[in-house]
C-alpha cells in the first residue's frame, strides 16, 4: 500500500487500494444453519415455475471449465490476491508483472469452453425460465453457450484498453503481438494449469518476469494496456450497473448460482431484491453473504443443482 502511495502521491489512492485490499480478505463464513436440500430444491423449483427470474453467477458457475474459483471450498484467494487496480494504475512494475504472468496463464483460460451449467442456463432463457444472466464472471462463457440477456458485469477478458487513450483491442490480438515480441517465451514456461487462478495470473519467478517485453497500444504507443475486465478497487461501469439493476427491476425473482457475494457488487443485488419484496434463491458450494436474507439455499455442486432443477420443470 506504501508503494502505491508514494508512488502518485495521493492519499486517496491509498485509502482505496486499502478499501480494495479488505475487500479481497473478506472471509465469507456460516451465518445461519444450512436449509434441508429437499426444502430448498422444492422452493427453487417454485421460483422457476414461475418464470421470469433473474440469474447472477459467479465462479462456482465456471469451475467445471477448468476456471478455478476465488474464495469456494478449493478456492485460490489463501494463497494467491489478486491485483488491485490503484496498484495496475500507478506501479509500472506491477503492472509488467501482471503482463508477464497473464501472457502464459491466459492460454488456459482461453482454452476453457462452456459446461452443462451455462448451458442449461441459455436453454432456460429461451424457454422463458430466465429473463437473464448478470454474471460476475470475466472469462465469456456464457454468451459462448448462448445467454442472450447478459449484463457481464465485471468485463471479459477477451478485450484489452488502453488506459492513455482509450482505445480497445481484442485478446487474442494483442496475445500475438505479445507472442512475436517474446518467441518461445509461454513455451519454455513449465506450467501447472492447477496454479492458473481465476483472472488468468499465474505464479512467475522473477527472472522470467525481467525477461518478458511488454507491447504498446496500437494507437498511441503506452505500455499502460489493461485488461477490460474490473479490478478490486475500480468501479462497475455505470452502463453496466444500469443494465443490471432494470433486468432486475422487470424480474419476478433473484437466483444466486456459484457466488459467494463476498463483493458489494454482486451482493447488492440480493439486498435489493429482499428490498423489493422479490424471493431470493441460492445455489452455492458454500456460505454466502446473502444466506441470512435468502428464501431457499441449496448447498450443492451448481451443475449438478441446474440438471436436477432443469429436468423437473
Amino acid at each position: 500500500m506504501s508503494e502505491v502511495a508514494d508512488r502518485e502521491g495521493d492519499p486517496a489512492v491509498a485509502r482505496a487500494h486499502a478499501a480494495a485490499l479488505r475487500s479481497i480478505a473478506r472471509e465469507v463464513v456460516e451465518t445461519v444453519e444450512p436449509q434441508d436440500p429437499s426444502e430448498a430444491r422444492s422452493g427453487l423449483l417454485s421460483m422457476l415455475g414461475g418464470g421470469g427470474v433473474m440469474a447472477l453467477t459467479g465462479a462456482g458457475v465456471s469451475t467445471a471449465s477448468g476456471i478455478p474459483d476465488y474464495r469456494g471450498p478449493q478456492g485460490s484467494w489463501r494463497k494467491h490476491r489478486p491485483m488491485t487496480y490503484q496498484e495496475f494504475r500507478h506501479d509500472p512494475a506491477a503492472r509488467h508483472r501482471y503482463w508477464a504472468r497473464s501472457f502464459v496463464g491466459w492460454r488456459h483460460i482461453d482454452r476453457a469452453r462452456a459446461n452443462s451449467a451455462h448451458r442449461i442456463l441459455a436453454q432456460l432463457e429461451t424457454r422463458g425460465v430466465l429473463l437473464g444472466v448478470v454474471t460476475q464472471n470475466v472469462d465469456g462463457l456464457h454468451a459462448a453457450a448462448g445467454s442472450r440477456n447478459l449484463v457481464s458485469l465485471h468485463g471479459d477478458l477477451d478485450k484489452v484498453v488502453c488506459l492513455n487513450c482509450g482505445n480497445v483491442e481484442g485478446r487474442a490480438n494483442l496475445d500475438e503481438r505479445l507472442a512475436q515480441a517474446n518467441p518461445g517465451y509461454a513455451e519454455a514456461v513449465r506450467l501447472d494449469p492447477r496454479t492458473v487462478n481465476p483472472d488468468g495470473d499465474v505464479e512467475l519467478p522473477q527472472a522470467w518476469v525481467d525477461r518478458f517485453r511488454m507491447v504498446g497500444c496500437l494507437v498511441c504507443g503506452s505500455v499502460e494496456l489493461k485488461p477490460d475486465v474490473v479490478y478490486f478497487g475500480e468501479s462497475v461501469p455505470i452502463e453496466r450497473k444500469e443494465r443490471a439493476t432494470a433486468m432486475l427491476a422487470q424480474a419476478r425473482s433473484l437466483l444466486v448460482l456459484g457466488s459467494s457475494l463476498a463483493v458489494m457488487s454482486g451482493f447488492r443485488f440480493v439486498l435489493d431484491a429482499v428490498r423489493d419484496g422479490k424471493p431470493v434463491g441460492i445455489v452455492n458450494a458454500g456460505p454466502t453473504r446473502g444466506d441470512r436474507r435468502a428464501h431457499w439455499r441449496w448447498r450443492s455442486d451448481v451443475g449438478e443443482a441446474l440438471e436436477d432443477l432443469a429436468s423437473s420443470l
